[in-house]
């Protein structure tokens, strides 16, 4: 590094790491205005200046026929990665998620004396617990989102700092309720519950029905409440709407184009699949049910190779079950509703289990909001004042 001036390799590989490579880009500047970028980046971070070897799409595979199916081209891509850095000599490489791709990239660069970061803890201590000691291998330093992450890497002697979540600095503690009825053109009177099946076919196929029901009951008990439904895209919306036909014709409903975040701040309650998007109800102070289903063999392997006791990030973030987990036999629509049913509840009780939760909801934001942006580029800097 000469003249304060780095070279820093990012190489992301969907479109939330090309957000948080961006957001990293813009921070990293406030200290390094005249630091170069290379690496992989999407729209995002290439509008920040990083130069990208590929474009982002090239390695935005999911799944594992898809990656089978594109396994000779990642594999040269991340070849022509790895030959690039050796000759470029960046200052530091930051491997932001994509462990699959990334961490061969940083454990090839680390052997030949190059610092590298893992930002985005992988699921090391849900499954394949095994993986930590190849992540302490091939990183100097991990970045985790979440504090229980760092905790486990704690025990096995890897380094790793919290650095807290985007998501928690993107969200108001006390979301506007008023300003998303505005967006979303709904009546801020009435009462809503959202309904979020899930970002995948497979989701929708295996939730759609269940959540259905639960809504059919709740319409019985709650015949005020509406039901907003945030669906990614066109294609998943159609799906959706032909399920409905078939389970709930007569329900009405609300769909939405994307902005499951509005709809959940909206809403008195959230039922959603498990994911990312429990975080979010709860960074938006929106009481949930969190159901789950997939085929049996997978549920099978699932419940031997995972080690946590919760699956929703909410109560492993609380250590306990804060939020119902309605997971395979138990995610029927019967189950469902009794679950959602004390959130429309006018009893003294059902007012202070929900004021409670959305107190819990508050503390464990504040936990995770710790500018990420700011605190990811500080451990950046850290470590390339160790190289220098």
């Amino acid at each position: 590094m000469q003249n304060n001036s780095p070279t820093i390799a990012i190489v992301a590989g969907e479109i939330s790491g090309d957000i948080l490579g961006a957001g990293l880009i813009r921070s990293l500047k406030m200290t390094y205005p005249n630091a170069r970028f290379i690496g992989i980046a999407g729209p995002q971070m290439l509008a920040e200046g990083c130069e990208t070897l590929v474009d982002m799409e090239e390695i935005a595979v999911m799944g594992l026929t898809e990656v089978v199916k594109h396994l000779a081209r990642l594999l040269k891509i991340r070849r022509h990665v790895i030959n690039t850095m050796l000759t470029e000599k960046p200052d530091i490489f930051i491997g932001i998620d994509a462990p699959d791709f990334n961490l061969d990239i940083e454990l090839k660069l680390k052997q030949h004396g190059i610092k590298t970061i893992h930002y985005v803890s992988p699921s090391v201590w849900a499954w394949r617990q095994n993986r930590i000691h190849k992540i302490a291998r091939a990183t100097n330093l991990v970045l985790a989102f979440l504090p229980f992450e760092k905790a486990f890497y704690d025990k096995f002697n890897v380094p790793c700092r919290f650095v807290g979540h985007t998501m928690a600095d993107g969200i108001a503690l006390k979301p506007d309720r008023l300003q998303a009825c505005r967006l979303l053109n709904l009546d801020p009177q009435k009462r809503y519950l959202a309904i979020l099946p899930g970002s995948r076919a497979a989701e929708l196929e295996f939730l759609s029905e269940p959540f259905l029901q639960a809504a059919q009951l709740l319409a019985q008990q709650f015949p005020d409440v509406q039901y907003l439904v945030p669906l990614v895209n066109e294609k998943r919306r159609a799906y959706f709407e032909q399920i409905k036909a078939k389970i709930a014709p007569e329900l009405d409903m609300i769909l939405l184009d994307g902005h499951a975040r509005q709809a959940m701040i909206v809403a008195e309650a959230t039922l959603l699949a498990s994911g990312t998007a429990a975080l979010e109800a709860m960074l938006c102070k929106s009481p949930m049910v969190v159901g789950y289903r997939m085929k049996k063999t997978t549920y099978f392997l699932a419940k031997r190779l995972v080690k946590t006791p919760y699956i929703a990030l909410p109560n492993l973030l609380a250590g306990e079950m804060l939020v119902p987990e309605m997971i395979q036999d138990d995610c029927t629509g019967e189950k469902l509703a009794a679950q959602l049913a004390p959130f429309f509840e006018h009893s003294e009780s059902a007012l202070q289990y929900r004021h409670g939760l959305i107190q819990r909801f508050t503390d464990l934001h504040r936990l995770i909001q710790c500018d990420a942006d700011k605190q990811a580029a500080q451990a950046v800097t850290d470590l390339l004042k160790e190289v220098a």
